[in-house]
């Protein structure tokens, strides 16, 4: 069963648990002082199995793993986690090859970095995940209210539900449920899905998602979105997201 994720941390980033999961031990030990100077506690593990006892046993607020890993490569290591566990999940990959990237996005990872990446950019995306892990759309969900995202028919939704079809957001419980049955999802596509829900009927542009759902400046291409609206659709409903051939995506009222 996977379990609702909450950061351990009374607020502030810098007082997040971090596991790294890295074979080699020079880029190990590197990656975690460099953290630890930026304030973090870090766990470390040098292969995929190790990883995975260490993360059920402590449910660090964020995992942080290479791709190439020996006895569990981080794409299974990725798969394993995702079964019981929403936290943020960052892959690093050596070469930034697009097969590595799709499938540890495909997996269940919020994100990605290419290796060698310098200490302030690596922490600017940890940070990212862990503010986009806990974060409240109050004021989104009062824009998606004011567009007719809720209903008013027959009241069975409060000021704080937003509605659309079998879908039901509960923007203040940050609990989702389809025809009537919760739904797990990660940080990332809650965040993805209030943006959407913020505007419904609206075609958002990638780079649009992009900027707002992942925080920073994105220096690459967009498959990081297709392939979260991907993994979106196939819980919410393959027919709740349109895509607009040659802009973007939307919700559909």
């Amino acid at each position: 069963m996977t379990t609702a994720f909450t950061p351990h941390g009374p607020g502030s980033p810098t007082e997040a648990h971090l596991l790294l999961v890295e074979d080699d031990e020079v880029i190990r030990n590197t990656v975690r002082m460099a953290l630890e100077r930026y304030g973090f506690i870090v766990s470390t593990a040098g292969d995929g199995l190790t990883g995975l006892e260490i993360f059920r046993e402590r449910q660090p607020d964020l995992l942080l793993l290479d791709v190439m890993l020996p006895e569990l490569d981080g794409i299974g290591l990725c798969r394993r986690v995702r079964e019981f566990s929403l936290a943020p999940i960052l892959m690093m990959s050596a070469r930034g090859d697009s097969l590595d990237v799709v499938s540890g996005l495909e997996a269940g990872a919020d994100d990605y970095v290419v290796k060698p990446c310098e200490s302030a950019v690596l922490v600017a995306r940890i940070r990212s995940l862990l503010r986009r892990a806990s974060f409240t759309p109050v004021a989104r969900a009062s824009r998606a209210e004011s567009r007719g995202g809720a209903p008013e028919a027959d009241g069975a939704a409060g000021p704080d539900t937003l509605v659309f079809g079998d879908l039901t957001i509960d923007t203040r419980g940050m609990e989702v449920r389809r025809a009537g049955e919760p739904l797990a999802l990660t940080p990332t596509e809650l965040r993805m899905l209030l943006e959407f829900a913020g505007s419904p009927g609206v075609v958002l542009e990638r780079r649009t998602l992009l900027s707002r759902v992942w925080d920073h400046a994105w220096q690459g291409d967009t498959r990081v979105v297709d392939l979260h609206v991907q993994r979106l659709r196939a819980k919410i409903g393959a027919e709740r997201i349109e895509t607009v051939r040659g802009f973007g995506y939307k919700l559909r009222r």
